[in-house]
């Protein structure tokens, strides 16, 4: 299974969980850090660029990562958003995703 779809599967599947994440996404106070999911991390690196990944900690306590994914952010909410309409959620429109250009 590739990152994306892995993500979207186990992260997107409550409205709540959708909110939380769409606020950390879209959000121009947050330029940078990690949201921590069920299974996956996002990672924002600034305003326009995240990366998504599943984390692991070995028995040892180190951490492990063994693979990821880089998207811009419209990407990123298209790619959420057209997942959550599969899964029945109530999509967030926002007016610079209209009309944005990132």
């Amino acid at each position: 299974m590739d990152i994306l779809n892995g993500f979207l599967r186990s992260e997107i599947n409550n409205q709540e969980l959708y909110n939380d994440i769409m606020a950390y996404i879209i959000s121009f106070h947050i330029r940078e850090g990690e949201f921590e999911g069920n299974e996956y991390v996002i990672k924002k690196l600034d305003q326009t660029n995240f990366i998504i990944f599943s984390e692991y900690v070995s028995p040892n306590g180190k951490r492990e990562i063994h693979g990821a994914i880089s998207l811009y952010r419209r990407q990123l909410i298209v790619s959420i958003n057209d997942y959550a309409r599969t899964k029945g959620l109530c999509i967030t429109e926002f007016d610079w995703y209209n009309g944005g250009t990132d």
